[in-house]
């Protein structure tokens, strides 16, 4: 049991594992943000050229049960407009992650100067 818990502080400890709980929390923050966009901002406008004040307020009633399809609707269009929302956030990291880790500019080409001393050295070592 000691070395089972043992093993589990380590794995918790991990970086990655940090990292990613740190990445649920504001991912969680975010999302509630990315909602109040969604539904207090970007729907009423769409409201306004589907005739609806919500997708959710779309239903169909077959016999006895109400198929609200609106709601399904609003789900797909939340999706979207999140995943768009991250893929350009990962983008723009990506994009500054890059140019930190671009690679050093390569030396210069040696001159001639430098060329004729090595070979100088060279022939001087060979002499010896």
């Amino acid at each position: 049991m000691k070395k089972f818990l043992e093993e589990f502080k380590t794995f918790a400890m991990r970086g990655n594992v940090m990292d990613l709980a740190v990445g649920v929390i504001v991912g969680g923050a975010f999302s509630s943000i990315t909602t109040s966009l969604i539904n207090d901002i970007i729907m009423p406008i769409v409201g306004i050229f589907v005739g609806e004040a919500s997708f959710a307020d779309l239903q169909i009633h077959a016999g006895g049960a109400v198929i609200t399809y609106g709601n399904f609707i609003q789900a797909v269009l939340n999706f979207l407009i999140l995943a768009f929302v991250v893929f350009c956030m990962v983008k723009a990291v990506n994009r500054i992650t890059h140019k930190k880790a671009a690679p050093p500019p390569a030396p210069p080409a040696p001159s001639a100067e430098e060329k004729l001393l090595a070979e100088i050295r060279d022939l001087l070592k060979e002499k010896q």
